[in-house]
């Protein structure tokens, strides 16, 4: 019921969480949305969704969702 609050720098895990967080929203905007109070901006480039964190939108990684 309450939200995950650790910090990781690992692909995978932050990979499963996004996943994840998708299944359970009905939009990629409410998704994003939803992302961004977690710390993470999410962005769709050609490759797939580009990750980085907030504040500074520091590049975590790209994945393909």
């Amino acid at each position: 019921m309450f939200a995950e609050d650790t910090v990781t720098l690992d692909l995978d895990a932050i990979r499963s969480f996004l996943k994840a967080e998708r299944a359970k929203t009905l939009s990629e905007a409410e998704w994003r949305f939803r992302m961004r109070g977690y710390g993470y901006h999410l962005r769709r480039v050609d490759e797939g969704i580009e990750v980085a964190r907030l504040p500074k939108k520091t590049f975590v990684g790209t994945f393909a969702m």
